[in-house]
């Protein structure tokens, strides 16, 4: 009855991560319909993306005050609410901003609802499984991402299929809703609480073992609880036992952890596919349903393995994979000739496949104003260009357009990527909407080289950089201050995915998308070096030894901006007796 209890409890708890991977990777796939159903520009879709990372931001700041105040168990069911009425607000009012204001909702409840469930999680399952516990949500969140990336592609070819990919998350919101106020509370939170007798009876509900054995966790919980209060917030940025270090090598951690790229090249993995030659949204969707796959694959060797190998070699064999497939994901980019307007808007091709809605409705206008005729003189030359060099010196305008979609028949390779300037009807006189339209082709080579060095990319970023911060994160603070020390970085970990994520696109605009790429490069093998100089080897040591170790190190040594992870030539007993009480 009791493993049934911490089961169900577990795994309850843990739709919370299926609906943060959901979340996430639905945004790739999404994207696509939402731009061309809202005619979203560039700035807009940056909006639509950050807007679920701002509102986790925002909500990781408070989150943890609000998970000790009121509880975890209140935490988890108060977000599935919250996740409802901003999915519901995103589906049911087809506009910009009701979609930015849904997808903040949900951003601010799959933080929070993130931080609750780890803790509960920790807190419900028996020391033996807790390890296993916390990595099976880590697992649902991968699952998750799959989940999201598998429901775009299905609903990409279906009218308004957007709507429904959205309201997925939708089910295990409700699910938690009504089953998690029938599980038990967290026995830490009742004795946070000052309700011993509750936690008591909790506490052996969870566990079905005997009283004394109930009675030696309690105590144990009530002395960790006791070196909690024990450290404030500001003690993660003092000197004391090396704090201000540990708290560098984390936040450290975490910025690298976003600006390698991992943010832009899942959320915006489809809008690149198709810029390097998947030119549908199905095609595109479905090639990055494979990032989903990989970043399963990817996760679960690493939570079998982290044991045995320890977090610092995955994260330096990730750091070298990563630096190698966007290196070349920038080399394919830079051979394709890709341009910005592929990544905002949608490609054309030639050969009388559909397109995107509002050019067609471009072309029939200019059309019905007699813009074809007085644009042909102009198109012989530009035609004439596009044939001998596909990269036009001067823009087509819509009429144009038309005319060498009944011209070109026979060049299937071709492909417009057309970007509306402005809807300028009534400016001029003339009603004319002008299309920036280029022509490029991309070989199958480069097509397909870029699609697995994403999915190599993933795969690394999976079992290094994903799982092993959080790892590493877990093991160089001390028990008292852990808590304080994860709310401070977590938060760092967010804002830094919102300031990634909505830059891409305006970025890949003044820049190009090929340097870009190469920036993911540069500082993936960044990550590399940091590791090697700056990440302790935690492998096959407790808790207690790491922290003892790091509280007896050197500071950073700020003329080399490097360290060496040793201990102090001359320690004396009792500064060690000193720094172990500390933990």
């Amino acid at each position: 009855c009791a493993v049934m209890l911490v089961v169900s409890a577990v795994s309850v708890a843990c739709l919370s991560g299926l609906m943060l991977g959901y979340e996430l990777g639905l945004t790739s796939g999404t994207l696509l319909q939402l731009r061309e159903a809202l005619h979203l520009s560039c700035p807009q879709q940056e909006q639509a993306v950050g807007a679920l990372l701002l509102g986790a931001f925002l909500l990781s700041v408070v989150g943890g005050a609000i998970v000790d105040r009121h509880g975890r168990r209140f935490s988890i069911v108060l977000t599935a609410v919250l996740c409802v009425f901003g999915t519901l607000l995103s589906v049911c009012v087809p506009s910009f901003w009701p979609l930015v204001v849904g997808r903040m909702l949900v951003g601010m409840a799959t933080a929070l609802s993130g931080t609750a469930s780890c803790l509960y999680v920790a807190e419900v399952a028996p020391a033996a499984w807790r390890g296993r516990c916390v990595c099976a949500y880590e697992l649902m969140v991968v699952l998750g991402v799959l989940l999201g990336f598998g429901l775009s592609w299905v609903f990409a070819g279906v009218a308004d299929g957007w709507r429904f990919t959205l309201s997925g998350v939708l089910l295990p919101a409700c699910l938690q809703v009504g089953v998690m106020p029938l599980l038990p509370q967290s026995p830490r939170f009742l004795l946070a609480r000052r309700r011993d007798q509750e936690a008591w009876a909790t506490l052996a509900r969870l566990r079905g073992t005997t009283k004394v054995a109930v009675e030696e966790e309690l105590r144990t919980i009530r002395v960790a609880l006791g070196a909690e209060r024990q450290q404030g917030f500001l003690d993660l940025f003092r000197s004391r036992d090396n704090m201000r270090r540990r708290l560098f090598v984390g936040g450290a951690l975490v910025f690298l952890q976003q600006v390698t790229g991992q943010p832009n090249l899942l959320a915006y993995a489809s809008t690149v596919l198709r810029s390097v030659g998947f030119h549908s949204n199905e095609a595109a969707t479905l090639a990055s349903t494979g990032l989903g796959l990989v970043k399963v694959g990817g996760t679960i060797p690493a939570i079998l393995l982290v044991d045995r190998v320890g977090p610092k070699a995955f994260l330096c064999v990730g750091a070298v994979v990563m630096t190698l497939s966007t290196a070349t994901l920038g080399a394919v980019t830079l051979q394709s000739q890709t341009h910005v307007s592929s990544l905002c808007q949608n490609p054309i091709r030639l050969n009388h496949t559909p397109v995107g809605r509002g050019f067609e409705t471009d072309i029939r206008t200019d059309m019905s104003q007699g813009l074809y005729h007085r644009a042909h003189a102009q198109l012989k030359q530009n035609y004439t260009d596009y044939l001998f060099n596909p990269m036009p010196s001067q823009p087509f305008n819509n009429a144009q357009a038309h005319w060498i979609l009944n011209s070109t028949e026979d060049r299937n390779t071709a492909v417009f990527n057309s970007e509306t300037l402005a809807e300028d009807s009534g400016k001029d006189g003339s009603g004319v909407a002008l299309e920036s339209v280029q022509v490029s082709e991309v070989s199958p080579s480069l097509k397909w080289i870029s699609l697995v060095s994403l999915l190599v990319y993933v795969a690394a970023f999976s079992f290094s950089l994903g799982p092993m911060v959080y790892v590493v994160l877990s093991e160089i603070f001390p028990t008292g201050i852990r808590g304080k020390a994860v709310s401070v970085v977590s938060a760092l970990n967010w804002a830094m995915n919102l300031l990634i994520s909505m830059t891409f696109l305006t970025l890949t605009e003044r820049l190009g998308l090929p340097s870009v790429i190469f920036s993911y490069a540069g500082m993936s093998f960044l990550l590399l070096v940091f590791v090697i100089m700056f990440v302790p080897e935690t492998r096959g040591r407790s808790l207690e030894q790491i922290s003892k170790e790091l509280a007896m190190t050197n500071h950073l040594d700020s003329k080399f901006l490097c360290h060496r992870w040793i201990k102090k030539s001359k320690m004396t007993s009792l500064q060690e007796d000193k720094a172990l009480a500390t933990i």
